[in-house]
């Protein structure tokens, strides 16, 4: 993210486009599914294939740009360190 200052204030559905921007072409979703967390999708835009699905990342409805920061490091962390069995892959 560029220089936000932390007074900059975004709610969950701001946040999650925000999200969806940075993860672009690459498809994203997120919903809460508690009062303090998200589940996070990535999925192909074309096929609609779900590359990973995060539950329990921590999150709030109403974030600053240093949240959102780590929720981006976090899903790309995962994404990282996924790599699909070689059954799916064939």
């Amino acid at each position: 993210m560029n220089k936000v200052g932390s007074m900059n204030k975004v709610t969950f559905p701001n946040a999650c486009q925000l999200m969806r921007w940075h993860f672009h072409p690459v498809g994203f979703e997120a919903s809460m599914d508690a009062p303090g967390s998200m589940i996070a999708r990535l999925f192909d835009r074309t096929s609609g294939e779900t590359l990973i699905a995060i539950a329990g990342i921590p999150c709030a409805t109403v974030m600053n740009a240093t949240d959102v920061e780590r929720i981006i490091e976090a899903i790309e962390d995962e994404l990282e360190s996924f790599v699909p069995p070689q059954s799916l892959r064939a």
